[in-house]
C-alpha cells in the first residue's frame, strides 16, 4: 500500500511539473508570436488629393489670372504611384505688341516612382514621373501693335506703332504633350503632405489658330521655341489610407 501511495505521489509531481513548464513554453511560444508580429512592417496603401497652391496664390500677384489645380496620386506599389491633375486657366497676358486671353481646361495622367528609402512609419518622397497631359482651350486676341513707317523732314524716317484692336476668338483649340517631373513630398501633421515638383514639357500636337500661336497653353505654361514649356507646382494633400500590406523584407525580394 505504501508502495502504492509513493508511485502516486511521484506521479502527480511529474504530471504537475510537466503542466507547469507546458504553460511556460505556450506563454513564449505566444509572447515570441506577438512580439514577430509586431516586428513586421506594415505599409499604408491609399489615395492622395490636393490643390496646387501655386495656381491659387498666382492670382493675388498676377493681373487677369485665375487658375486651380487638383492633384492626386494613389499607391500602387512600394515604389511606384499613378498619378494625375486637373485643371483650369484663364490668363490674359500683355505681351511684346500683343494682349490675348488664353482660356481652358486640362488634364494630365502617368507615375511617380519614389526613390527615398523610407524608415519607420515615414511615408515620405523623393520621386521622378512622367505625365501625359491634354489641353482644351481657345484664344481671344485682344490687340496688337503694328510699325507704321512715316517720312519726316530732312529726309529721315521714326516707326510708329499703331495698335489693332480685333477682339477676335479662336475656339475648339487642343494640344498634347508629356511632362518629365522631379519633386519631393513630406509629411508634416498625420496624413497632411506639402509637395514641391519641376515640370520640363514637350509638346507632341496642337491645333493653331489661323494667323495667330498658341503662345499659352492652359496646362502647359508659355511655349518656347514652339514646343517645350516649363513650370513648377507648389501643392497640399491629404492621404486617404485604404489598407495595408506587409513590406517586403530584402529576404522576400
Amino acid at each position: 500500500m505504501q508502495h502504492i501511495l509513493k508511485y502516486f505521489t511521484k506521479t502527480i509531481v511529474i504530471l504537475t511539473a510537466f503542466s507547469a513548464f507546458s504553460q511556460e513554453a505556450d506563454t513564449i511560444v505566444t509572447t515570441d508570436t506577438i512580439a514577430a508580429e509586431k516586428l513586421v512592417k506594415k505599409e499604408r496603401y491609399g489615395i492622395r488629393v490636393g490643390v496646387d497652391l501655386n495656381k491659387l496664390s498666382r492670382r493675388f500677384y498676377i493681373d487677369d489670372y485665375s487658375g486651380i489645380e487638383l492633384v492626386a496620386d494613389y499607391r500602387l506599389t512600394k515604389k511606384f504611384y499613378v498619378a494625375g491633375e486637373i485643371g483650369s486657366e484663364d490668363y490674359t497676358i500683355d505681351d511684346n505688341q500683343v494682349n490675348f486671353t488664353a482660356k481652358g481646361s486640362y488634364l494630365k495622367i502617368g507615375f511617380d516612382y519614389n526613390a527615398y528609402e523610407n524608415w519607420l512609419d515615414m511615408e515620405n518622397m523623393i520621386y521622378a514621373g512622367m505625365r501625359y497631359g491634354i489641353s482644351s482651350f481657345s484664344q481671344n486676341l485682344n490687340s496688337y501693335e503694328i510699325y507704321d513707317n512715316r517720312a519726316i523732314q530732312d529726309n529721315e524716317s521714326y516707326f510708329e506703332t499703331v495698335t489693332i484692336y480685333p477682339d477676335r476668338e479662336y475656339s475648339s483649340l487642343s494640344a498634347h504633350w508629356v511632362e518629365v517631373i522631379g519633386g519631393i513630398k513630406a509629411e508634416v501633421f498625420d496624413n497632411l503632405f506639402i509637395g514641391f515638383s519641376v515640370r520640363l514639357n514637350i509638346l507632341l500636337s496642337e491645333n493653331k489658330p489661323d494667323n495667330f500661336d498658341n503662345l499659352y497653353i492652359p496646362g502647359f505654361n508659355r511655349t518656347y521655341a514652339g514646343s517645350f514649356g516649363a513650370g513648377f507646382n507648389y501643392t497640399v494633400s491629404y492621404f486617404i489610407p485604404l489598407y495595408k500590406k506587409a513590406a517586403k523584407t530584402k529576404k522576400d525580394k
